[in-house]
């Protein structure tokens, strides 16, 4: 019987490495692979801040895991993980309900020879009084487009009561790491359009957006020669940007710092920190870290089971080198580990040793919508280098497609690449529903 490999989480890391291990392993007979998620379809999840602004169309980028499955020789199963027994080596599936609220699949369980958690990380409101209930997150396509809808909501509100003068939205963006500082310039950028096709009792400049950062500068997480020129193009852009203030409550229709200000907001998004899923604390023995992260050691094989392995976001792997510091979560991190764990099934099917993982930073990139994009490529030739621009809007469009490439390969992203440009030409520029 062949060796039986289930990856939990269908995000880009856990995708990818469906998608490699099917065409590598599966379509040989050399394993079973079988991904599992709790949604039928996948969408890159660094385009959740376009689709929460409307410049991008959800449907048309998504990618459906059954026919991925059946291109790529894996299987797919529909499913949220509830539970793990590993004397028994299987992972128990949670009923999955439809719209309805009836059962549409029972609770049942699935054996494995090889487990990959692959559940990558959700927002942490740090248990901030009123976040939960108040603010948006963008960890998911639902909720991305559940922003989308209360954003076009305020301007058909106001498009619709005849006699009204200028509209006024405010926006509150707590965080003002990638995720934030991508979001307020794709707002701006929305606002904009949706005044161009006519809604536009809501001019630009009366979108009100606060970037409310903690730390002492936005993009804290990249050089200071990156966030500085950000800092300034998001001022240019009309985004009022708050260093050193931390948020302490949240009511429906404010928020409160700790240092005493009061910022009115009525569409507020928490996007600062990550945790892990909840589940993943405790899940039957395996050792987990404050944010619920799994704790693995540089083969990504957790630190107490052999034949359970973690990636990307849900894992907390250390940096050789960087003595107390883990990966970070970031794409790339998910894609490179990805790539290693092919290696490390071959090699294990084979009984051969695992390779370990080591992190290469390959630099960051930032986009600020149509207006501009920043960031650094880093490499052992060139050094760090500075891009701004076109060029770092064309190296940043380029991420996307070489996820796509690790996905469809090249010949069919090369087709999506021009069916994206002959829709440009025939839908709107923004989603309007």
């Amino acid at each position: 019987m062949s060796h039986r490999i289930v990856i939990v989480g269908g995000g880009a890391g856990g995708l990818e490495l469906a998608t490699r291990l099917g065409r590598a392993l599966g379509k040989r007979g050399l394993a079973k692979i079988v991904l599992v998620d709790a949604n039928l379809t996948h969408i890159w999840k660094p385009l959740l801040h376009e689709v929460a602004a409307g410049s991008l169309n959800s449907s048309e980028d998504e990618l459906n895991y059954v026919a991925q499955a059946k291109w790529n020789h894996f299987e797919f199963q529909l499913g949220r993980m509830a539970g793990l027994d590993r004397q028994h080596k299987r992972i128990r599936l949670a009923a999955t309900r439809d719209e309805d609220g009836g059962e549409l699949l029972p609770e049942r369980n699935l054996d494995y020879d090889s487990l990959v958690l692959a559940v990558g990380s959700t927002t942490n409101d740090f248990g901030t009084p009123g976040a939960a209930e108040h603010c948006l997150f963008l960890d998911t396509r639902a909720q991305a487009e559940r922003f989308h809808r209360q954003l076009l909501n305020h301007y058909l509100r106001a498009h619709a009561e005849p006699g009204r003068t200028s509209e006024q939205i405010s926006v509150a963006i707590v965080g003002a790491g990638a995720t934030g500082v991508e979001l307020a310039a794709e707002l701006h950028h929305a606002a904009r359009e949706l005044a161009a096709y006519g809604l536009d009792r809501i001019q630009p400049e009366n979108m009100r957006i606060t970037l409310i950062e903690a730390g002492p500068r936005v993009l804290p997480a990249l050089p200071e020669r990156i966030s500085q020129p950000v800092h300034r193009r998001l001022e240019q852009l009309g985004v009022t940007v708050l260093t050193n203030a931390a948020v302490s409550t949240v009511t429906a229709e404010q928020l409160h710092t700790s240092q005493g200000q009061v910022i009115p907001a009525s569409l507020k998004v928490w996007a600062a920190g990550i945790r892990a899923p909840s589940f993943l604390q405790d899940l039957d023995g395996l050792e987990s870290n404050r944010i619920n992260q799994l704790v693995v050691r540089p083969t990504l094989q957790t630190t107490r089971d052999d034949d359970i392995f973690a990636l990307g976001d849900c894992a907390a792997c250390p940096q050789p080198g960087n003595e107390g510091r883990n990966v970070p979560p970031r794409a790339q991190a998910a894609h490179q580990q990805a790539s290693l764990l092919v290696k490390s099934f071959k090699q294990r099917l084979a009984g051969q040793a695992l390779p370990e993982y080591h992190y290469k930073d390959y630099g960051s990139l930032i986009s600020l919508s149509h207006f501009s994009a920043v960031g650094n490529l880093m490499g052992s030739l060139m050094g760090s280098v500075k891009l701004e621009g076109w060029l770092a809007r064309m190296f940043y469009i380029s991420l996307y497609r070489m996820h796509q490439m690790a996905l469809y390969g090249v010949s069919r992203t090369l087709l999506l690449m021009l069916s994206d440009r002959i829709g440009r030409s025939t839908e709107p520029r923004l989603k309007l529903h």
